[in-house]
């Protein structure tokens, strides 16, 4: 068949055909007048570059689902190099979305400041409202109680689950290294210009994500002083969400994103449900060599938690290691 033919079938256009073709995508078979003549393998092909463009992907990056076609397999994405490229362009999507998260974070923040500088309400000036200014704790907060929901952890393995840090890396909970780790685990933070959940301060547990932070940050060399190898937030927000909050409240320690509550299933972690959210009840893991040593759980006040950890790191110090162990 001729290019116009082939372009009307496979819904692109002739341009489009050569271009293919100059990439090497397409090798149509040539008469003997020098006519190119496209069979119905190259239709296949053009559909399937077609299809993969609509999902994102360049068309300088099909090459593996035009081989898996050509080496006889019925579906483009049959073979692993083309699982790959879906990877690929999941993980340069995912990228795009955090940084755009990130602009739209900054971009409210500078709304909210120039909308309310000045007013005498704005969170960001003295006399600020506790309804807004989330470093404060109303004074009648619902206290939470223990439901039993942790006590099966103490001596339980973590498990080989690796979770995005603010750091920009991958960390392995199952490989935090020797001594204590606190990993404390939070539902939300809240964040200038961004509303809370209806109903969010009902919640027993549920405000208090930024005091907490704040108390760790501040009592951050201490708590290493008194044992800790390291401390780490965890909660279900993305990473860009999280990445916002470490720069604002200029955190010395990494947060970790767990939004597909992996954690949860692995370890049995308590959750709870707001609205259409589901969020990770607020408790402190200390991970010991591996394993969970303790849990707090529940946390009250999460203004004072992080006093709490260290009060305990420091009445529970580690063994030191016998001349010549």
């Amino acid at each position: 068949m001729q290019i116009g033919e082939l372009a009307r079938r496979a819904g692109v256009t002739t341009k489009a055909v050569r271009y293919y073709e100059s990439l090497g995508l397409l090798a149509p078979a040539r008469l003997p007048n020098g006519y190119r003549d496209y069979s119905e393998h190259d239709v296949r092909l053009t559909r399937e570059i077609r299809a993969l463009g609509r999902l994102g992907i360049p068309v300088e990056r099909t090459r593996p689902f035009l081989e898996c076609l050509a080496a006889g397999h019925r579906h483009g994405d049959d073979c692993p190099a083309s699982l790959a490229g879906y990877r690929d362009a999941i993980h340069e999507l995912t990228q795009r979305i955090e940084g755009l998260t990130a602009r739209r974070t900054a971009l409210a923040a500078h709304l909210h400041e120039a909308a309310h500088r000045g007013d005498r309400a704005s969170p960001t000036s003295e006399g600020e409202d506790p309804m807004t200014d989330y470093t404060s704790l109303p004074a009648d907060l619902p206290v939470p109680e223990d439901d039993g929901a942790a006590a099966h952890l103490p001596g339980t393995r973590t498990p080989h689950l690796e979770l995005q840090s603010t750091g920009g890396t991958a960390v392995r909970l199952d490989a935090l290294g020797a001594g204590r780790t606190v990993v404390y685990v939070y539902p939300l933070t809240g964040r200038p210009g961004v509303d809370l959940p209806d109903g969010w301060d009902a919640i027993p547990g549920a405000r208090g994500c930024t005091p907490e932070a704040c108390g760790f940050r501040d009592h951050h060399q201490d708590l290493l002083a008194a044992g800790a190898a390291g401390v780490f937030g965890l909660s279900s927000q993305e990473t860009a969400y999280q990445r916002e909050v470490v720069d604002r409240l200029r955190l010395p320690f990494q947060m970790l994103s767990d939004p597909g509550h992996e954690l949860a299933r692995e370890l049995g972690l308590p959750t709870f449900e707001t609205g259409a959210l589901t969020l990770y009840k607020r408790l402190t893991l200390i991970i010991r060599d591996g394993a969970v040593e303790h849990v707090f759980y529940p946390v009250f006040p999460p203004n004072e938690h992080a006093g709490q950890v260290l009060a305990w790191l420091r009445d529970h110090p580690l063994a030191e290691p016998e001349p010549g162990a």
